[in-house]
């Protein structure tokens, strides 16, 4: 079911005649991510659905774009669901908010547990980057500024695969060509063998062997890890252990601590009408400017 907070979120955005109908949808649907997408309108970007990155059915992505822009920031998104749901499809608000700042954002769907387990997911993270970089000039974006940003299950896949020097080279992405990388409330530092997302990963696989803070290279490019205060799903100490073994690795990094912001709220946030609820959208944007290619 929806989050109350982020329903009366879309509440006092939308005001009472629109915000009733919004809620009614939104309780049929089940979906907070499908209220936000009834107040984004993404009017006057360019948007290419399904572009394709590999050969499996959700090796798909849809890539935002201002109109006219040339040489601009790419981000690449990638969704949360425990690695075993979700999609690119509830993430519009998203791809529509970083495109309004001036970037092209890819929104990507990925492999999905327990049918496909680390590190497919990663590697579909990669993949895409690397079709994303391919085409960045025909979208308006610079194939040598890029970002990863993800949220959850999805800030685990951007971290791992930008700050372990596998991922990239494996798929050909040069390395100097990632700027920086945003995870949002991931779980970078844990032990899956104690909860139901087991299934995301290998039989009998070992954390050392696969959380991102064992994996850090020292030369990662700069990381923004947002927590969420409030956040009762993935515990910020994640963000606070993916911190400290970025330090100790010589890798710049920023952990802000969001207030009032649970799980669900923190990505919420990101929504142009839903700014008011914290700084998510304003922290992701800042640390792009600051570290993009001037």
């Amino acid at each position: 079911m929806p989050s109350r907070t982020l329903t009366r979120a879309v509440t006092r955005a939308a005001g009472f005649g629109a915000a009733a109908t919004l809620l009614g949808l939104t309780l049929a649907a089940c979906s907070p991510q499908n209220t936000l997408n009834l107040v984004t309108s993404t009017g006057g970007l360019n948007v290419n659905q399904n572009v394709r990155y590999g050969p499996a059915t959700r090796n798909v992505m849809d890539v935002y774009a201002p109109q006219n822009v040339q040489n601009a920031p790419v981000v690449l998104f990638i969704h949360g669901g425990s690695w075993q749901n979700g999609d690119k499809e509830g993430h519009r608000f998203v791809g529509e908010s970083l495109a309004r700042a001036g970037y092209v954002t890819g929104v990507m769907n990925y492999r999905l547990a327990p049918d496909h387990r680390y590190p497919d997911y990663i590697q579909d993270a990669a993949a895409a980057l690397k079709v994303l970089r391919d085409n960045a000039q025909k979208y308006g974006g610079s194939p040598d500024n890029l970002f990863v940003m993800g949220h959850s299950a999805g800030g685990f896949n951007a971290v791992e695969v930008v700050d372990n020097d596998r991922w990239l080279r494996e798929a050909g992405v040069p390395i100097s060509a990632v700027r920086g990388v945003i995870g949002v409330a991931g779980p970078y530092a844990y032990d899956f063998r104690d909860f139901p997302s087991k299934v995301a990963f290998p039989v009998n696989g070992n954390p050392d062997d696969i959380m991102p803070d064992r994996h850090v290279r020292p030369d990662a490019p700069p990381n923004l890890l947002l927590v969420a205060a409030n956040d009762t799903t993935v515990d910020p100490y994640n963000g606070v252990t993916m911190e400290a073994a970025l330090k100790k690795a010589g890798v710049p990094s920023e952990l802000k601590v969001l207030p009032g912001l649970n799980h669900i709220t923190i990505i919420a946030a990101m929504a142009r009408p839903l700014t008011f609820l914290g700084s998510t959208r304003q922290q992701v944007i800042d640390f792009i400017e600051a570290h993009k290619l001037k």
